[in-house]
């Protein structure tokens, strides 16, 4: 739901205990852990849900952020990439998009740093990425469809061009270990998870 509400303040999720959640509502990492190179990065953007106030402050709750490179990442080619996503919208329906964070690729040993405070210790995500799908839908089932990938490492970006960091799904499972979108038909799942053209996808 899109719209243009304010931004709400950061708050715990109501649904978790607080103390398992980390200690940035009222603070930045900067302030809390000393670790100003990062921000809450949204999971689920507030862009996203800023037209209906209950949705928007579920992005607000902690459980819905993760330590990101502000500068040159969270304010540039990761946000290019939400806001492009966004902007399909007025030609489709829907678009379902996936996000997360990986520590390590599947079979890596990719080291993990963590920014600790007090008894709270926070490991830092080496990667972020999202996955979008469209479908088209004939006689209440899907008859066709396309998905797209982009896979970034945790660090600071020169531009906001993403093209260089799309892929496919296929590509983000392997590094993930995960299955996404099971619910497609297999053969349609198959061939749509192969591409890694964002103008293949843009314009289906």
């Amino acid at each position: 739901m899109i719209g243009s509400l304010s931004r709400p303040n950061w708050d715990y999720n109501p649904n978790i205990p607080q103390n398992e959640q980390i200690a940035v509502a009222n603070n930045s990492y900067g302030t809390v852990f000393g670790q100003s190179a990062y921000s809450r990065g949204h999971i689920v953007p507030n862009g996203s849900r800023n037209g209906n106030s209950q949705m928007q402050q579920q992005t607000f709750y902690l459980t819905n952020q993760s330590p990101q490179i502000q500068t040159g990442f969270n304010d540039g080619v990761w946000s290019n990439v939400e806001n492009s996503l966004r902007g399909l919208l007025s030609a489709n329906d829907t678009i379902y998009v996936v996000t997360g964070v990986a520590f390590q690729k599947k079979g890596g040993n990719e080291s993990i740093e963590y920014m600790s405070s007090g008894s709270q210790s926070v490991p830092i995500p080496n990667y972020f990425y999202k996955l979008a799908l469209k479908v088209k839908w004939s006689g209440g089932k899907v008859s066709d469809a396309q998905a797209i990938g982009f896979w970034f490492e945790n660090k600071k970006y020169n531009g906001n061009d993403f093209s260089a960091y799309c892929t496919s799904v296929d590509q983000i499972e392997q590094w993930t270990g995960f299955d996404f979108f099971v619910n497609l038909p297999a053969a349609l799942q198959s061939a749509v998870e192969t591409n890694s053209s964002y103008s293949k996808f843009e314009t289906f």
